[in-house]
């Protein structure tokens, strides 16, 4: 099997899936270890409640990353048995990406503020760290319809 540009176009979503996502985990998790940091500094007794805030931003990679498996698995790229596909094909695939894409990079940093405002309400009031973690996961809701559209499309592309 040759490389194709369908198959290119596939690939490159798997790529786009995976380091979109990524990347905004990695700018929503930054943003939360600043916040935190300084709160730890004042009160140690803190690090446990603030690295729970500090993971939520690293759901999106994670799904971006099941995106891009599924992706070069349907393909056949994992395993080596490489499905013939067109171009149109291939661009489906590409699309099918987007949502996770696209979505998890921008709800993972905004994800990543609302869990540093969390850190913040906690520094004054721990006992209130439940209502810390409910601001964070309510963004994580887009994330989640996300991957499921974007699961949705690629299991829907006839190869």
């Amino acid at each position: 099997m040759e490389f194709t540009i369908g198959l290119a176009a596939a690939i490159m979503g798997a790529a786009l899936a995976v380091g979109l996502a990524c990347a905004g985990s990695a700018i929503g998790i930054g943003i939360v270890g600043q916040t935190a940091a300084g709160v730890v500094s004042e009160d140690p007794d803190k690090f446990g409640p603030t690295l729970l805030l500090q993971s939520l931003p690293g759901t999106q990679g994670i799904y971006g990353l099941l995106i891009g498996f599924l992706i070069l698995q349907r393909t056949g790229v994992l395993g080596g048995n490489i499905v013939e596909m067109t171009v149109h094909q291939g661009f489906a695939v590409l699309f099918a990406a987007l949502p996770i894409a696209i979505v998890g990079l921008f709800s993972a940093i905004a994800q990543g503020k609302a869990a540093a405002a969390g850190v913040l309400l906690i520094a004054k009031r721990p006992e209130e760290l439940g209502k810390g973690i409910i601001y964070a996961v309510m963004v994580e809701t887009y994330a989640v319809l996300a991957l499921l559209m974007s699961i949705m499309i690629l299991f829907n592309i006839q190869f």
